[in-house]
């Protein structure tokens, strides 16, 4: 009997708001489809949720952070296997035929590394589609690896630096570089998939749990900016394997070039993030 061909791992850090209506739009009875469900950190019913759901197995981590998880799920876990890995952010639903479209993506273009779905709802959800055709980004809530890269990575020891905010950017420079640095930077490596699309929940001025959440969110767009500088130095030189384990060993290094942009919509949330990754650093001294 031939095993499932696709790993989904859905990502949730205290979803239990979401969790079931994502888990609800996946194709759980597929055979060739095998669903994980990585609960980072945690401390609200996210976890007890998945398990309500036949054909879902749940790993459950005490520490938090996205990439610290993506690591041990994608890397670390033994058992994990397949042609094709999804990723999903557990707080977005998944439209039908979502996931056999990127595995699609994947088998047409044999010389692709990733695959990336769509938003498609929000305000500025087609302008992000219409970058992310252009560009060939990936974005976190939907994307797919194909196996072999991610094979390649275990073998390589090439890993997400554990404070990494946001895995899809890191990620998607890796498969358009084929995990060297930037002089193999090759954009045909990443597939635009718009027959792949996801829903996630929009902020509303009349919810104070969204827009605390959209505030988090801002804050945290800002560390990332920040950490990309970091990120593309390395890129253009030494490439992935240059990586450190955490980025936050790189801040004192780096935290004197950096300013807050004089956008006004985004000046408060880097002055917020850099005051965040002073303490990051002085905590890693």
């Amino acid at each position: 009997m031939v095993g499932p061909t696709t790993v989904v791992a859905v990502l949730a850090h205290n979803e239990e708001r979401r969790i079931a209506r994502c888990l609800a739009s996946l194709p759980l009875g597929d055979p060739a489809i095998e669903v994980h469900v990585v609960v980072n950190g945690s401390s609200d019913g996210t976890a007890e949720i998945a398990r309500g759901f036949a054909g879902v197995t749940v790993h459950e981590y005490p520490l938090g952070g996205k990439s610290r998880s993506w690591n041990r799920f994608a890397l670390d876990t033994p058992g994990i296997d397949g042609d094709v890995f999804v990723f999903i952010d557990g707080d977005a639903e998944i439209l039908p035929g979502s996931i056999d479209a990127l595995v699609k993506a994947l088998a047409d273009h044999p010389f692709a590394n990733a695959a990336a779905g769509m938003p498609c709802n929000g305000r500025n959800a087609e302008a992000y589609r219409a970058q992310m055709i252009e560009s060939r980004g990936l974005f976190g809530d939907l994307y797919a690896l194909r196996g072999s890269f991610v094979h390649r990575m275990r073998a390589a020891d090439i890993r997400l630096p554990e404070d990494l905010v946001g895995d899809d950017g890191l990620l998607g420079a890796l498969a358009k570089t084929d995990l060297a640095n930037e002089d193999h930077w090759d954009d045909m490596r990443v597939v635009p998939c718009p027959q792949a699309g996801f829903l996630c929940e929009p902020a509303s001025l009349f919810s104070p749990a969204t827009i605390r959440i959209q505030y988090r969110r801002m804050i945290n767009y800002s560390v990332r900016h920040f950490q990309n500088r970091i990120i593309t130095r390395i890129m253009r030189a030494e490439g992935p394997r240059g990586l450190p384990h955490r980025l936050a060993a790189l801040y004192p290094a780096w935290l004197s070039q950096f300013t807050p942009r004089r956008h006004p919509q985004l000046w408060w949330f880097d002055r917020r993030a850099l005051a965040r990754m002073a303490r990051a650093a002085a905590s890693a001294r």
